[in-house]
């Protein structure tokens, strides 16, 4: 019987030049979404899908990620001391929230070098990859979803989102075919960011991955494809194309997902994530109403 898998990377190394200057001297990773910066939300996903053991690929001047799951003494001694109980819980929450392990990529060679930088870490176990520039929704399931589909089939797991063709040349793009699940579909060829008009269809892959171990030899071998980076989505191809350990599967998700990967869709995260807080939807729906109402 299949060990159950407990180990995500995710890739943390990019310079976020899309929020320059707010990234200037602070991860994008640690950018704020309402009250809780990005990383955040991506390590609690993965720990709420019993993912425990956690390594960030990280780069230079990324040490406040470090920083963040790690204790903040004289912070938590001011907080306890004044009796603030509520933020220091909240300070408290991600220090030990899972098993954090860093290591640096190294030269920014692309998302597949970037796993690569795991190997030594994951070992010969499947695991999962996520990324930051996604949110799921913790109301909606997909990464234990995902991991449930990769120990029933022994394949490399893919998340995939049906979305507008007129975006499509903007992700990894998949051809499929049906399963006998619903949900889940076999994945016969990949592209990464194909020309506009010439998507296969509009599967789009977004920033979810449960991969098989044999993800590693695949990627030693994938040459620099699109930006002159290795792509993660070539060596995938290579294995669905291939059957490579069991071949790639997509679970086509159609709950909640936030774009954080660039300015526009940052800010419509932060809002749709604000509106259905407990504690700021109800002032913030009304604010928002009146606001939009008063737009010429």
């Amino acid at each position: 019987m299949a060990t159950r898998i407990t180990k995500a990377v995710i890739p943390a190394a990019g310079l976020g030049t899309r929020f320059l200057p707010a990234t200037k001297a602070m991860p994008k990773e640690m950018l704020p979404v309402v009250d809780k910066p990005a990383i955040q939300y991506v390590v609690e996903e993965a720990v709420a899908a019993g993912l425990t053991d956690v390594l960030l690929v990280t780069g230079r001047n990324k040490t406040a990620l470090e920083n963040h799951f790690d204790r903040a003494t004289e912070l938590e001694a001011n907080l306890n001391l004044k009796g603030d109980t509520d933020r220091l819980q909240k300070v408290e929450y991600s220090n030990d929230l899972a098993d954090m392990h860093y290591v640096r990529q190294g030269d920014p060679r692309g998302l597949g070098h970037a796993v690569l930088r795991a190997r030594m870490h994951v070992g010969n176990q499947p695991f999962a990859v996520l990324l930051g520039d996604d949110l799921i929704d913790a109301r909606d399931v997909l990464l234990s979803r995902m991991i449930d589909e990769q120990e029933a089939r022994g394949a490399t797991i893919i998340a995939l989102m049906e979305v507008d063709p007129a975006v499509a040349h903007m992700y990894g793009v998949a051809t499929v075919e049906t399963t006998d699940e619903d949900d889940v579909v076999k994945v016969l060829d990949l592209v990464e960011k194909p020309a506009p008009g010439t998507a296969p269809s509009n599967y789009a892959i977004i920033g979810r991955y449960v991969l098989q171990p044999d993800v590693f030899d695949v990627l030693e071998e994938t040459e620099p494809g699109k930006g002159n980076e290795i792509q993660l989505t070539d060596a995938l191809r290579n294995m669905a194309q291939n059957d490579i350990a069991g071949g790639v599967y997509g679970v086509v998700f159609k709950g909640r997902r936030y774009d954080t990967g660039d300015r526009l869709d940052y800010i419509k995260a932060i809002v749709q994530l604000a509106v259905e807080r407990e504690d700021l939807g109800p002032e913030l729906r009304p604010w928002l109403k009146e606001f939009s109402d008063n737009l010429k």
